[in-house]
């Protein structure tokens, strides 16, 4: 479809993503480095989420919560990584209205679960090194399942009504989306109409996953390091300190982009150019899901040798 602006004079029956305005000369390049993100980004949490499951010494609690946040990032990004290569590659921006609110809902949740999860991993290595003796009985599986459901709940809470709201939007003042997917301020900016309690409500919801979770998981190391550092044997805060190390790169990875991209993106103003606002969220969305199997399958000595062996197994069937 020819990308055609439409006059609308009610709420549009689709919207046209732009990408990433400024820089159209550059849209391959781009789709190679999306296209790049997006293979390892399944490739990696898929060879997790194998490993965990085929693996029957890795089903402990941290590992299950890894196995949740592989599964979580490769939705994730299979959220907006095709429509984003749509896009730069093939040039179709049409996206249904309908469809661009069904993204916008999936894309808001998957990330506010990934902040949860993140959160629950941080709890979990509390437990384990201030709490050791204790940690059998408090990191159960009814626990993190409980755990789980109400980070979903949370989701869908939070994310839900900021659809809702945009949904009952009575006019838009144009279909065309500076975007590169169906992002929840790029399209209520678009809006004819008092945007206040959107504006205001997407705050709140940043604020509620992004601040508390990070408030919490800072709080959650805190205590980690403190009761590492009173351990008598280096060798003992040595290990122990390791086994946080891939939690910490991956929390630091997704938490750091997150509020670098949203207090540019609000606060910014004219000073930063719109199409590194767009840049920044992309990476913000692209780049954890392909760290994460990164990070763990080399600083976890259990998943780097499970891997190994189920490598060493395929590349040599003799020794099955």
């Amino acid at each position: 479809m020819p990308d055609i602006k439409v006059n609308v004079t009610f709420y549009p029956t689709a919207f046209i993503l732009v990408g990433i305005p400024g820089i159209e000369g550059a849209y391959n390049w781009i789709g190679l480095v999306v296209c790049l993100c997006y293979v390892l980004a399944l490739l990696g949490n898929t060879m997790l989420l194998t490993v965990i499951s085929a693996s029957s010494g890795l089903h402990k609690p941290m590992f299950i919560f890894l196995s949740l946040l592989a599964s979580n990032d490769a939705l994730l990004s299979t959220s907006i990584a095709p429509q984003m290569l749509s896009v730069f590659w093939f040039r179709k921006r049409y996206i249904r209205f309908k469809s661009c609110l069904l993204q916008m809902f999936f894309l808001h949740s998957f990330t506010s679960l990934e902040s949860g999860l993140l959160l629950g991993m941080s709890f979990d290595r509390y437990i384990a090194v201030c709490q050791p003796l204790r940690y059998g009985s408090i990191m159960t599986n009814a626990i993190i399942v409980r755990l789980v459901m109400v980070l979903l709940l949370r989701a869908v809470a939070l994310v839900g009504p900021c659809i809702v709201l945009v949904s009952r939007f009575p006019a838009f003042k144009t279909n065309i989306v500076p975007h590169s997917y169906c992002e929840h301020m790029a399209i209520v900016k678009l809006a004819a109409a008092d945007i206040r309690i959107n504006s205001a409500l997407g705050l709140a919801v940043a604020f509620t996953i992004l601040g508390v979770d990070l408030m919490f998981i800072l709080v959650s190391y805190g205590a980690i390091f403190h009761a590492v550092f009173r351990l008598p044997s280096k060798d003992a805060r040595l290990k122990t300190f390791n086994t946080c190390i891939p939690h910490m790169c991956v929390f630091l990875s997704f938490h750091g982009l997150a509020l670098f991209t949203f207090l540019t993106h609000r606060y910014g103003g004219k000073r930063i150019p719109p199409y590194v606002h767009i840049i920044l969220a992309d990476t913000y969305l692209l780049v954890p899901p392909m760290l994460n199997p990164i990070i763990y399958g080399v600083k976890t000595k259990l998943i780097r040798e499970k891997v190994w062996k189920a490598l060493s197994r395929y590349k040599n069937p003799s020794l099955k």
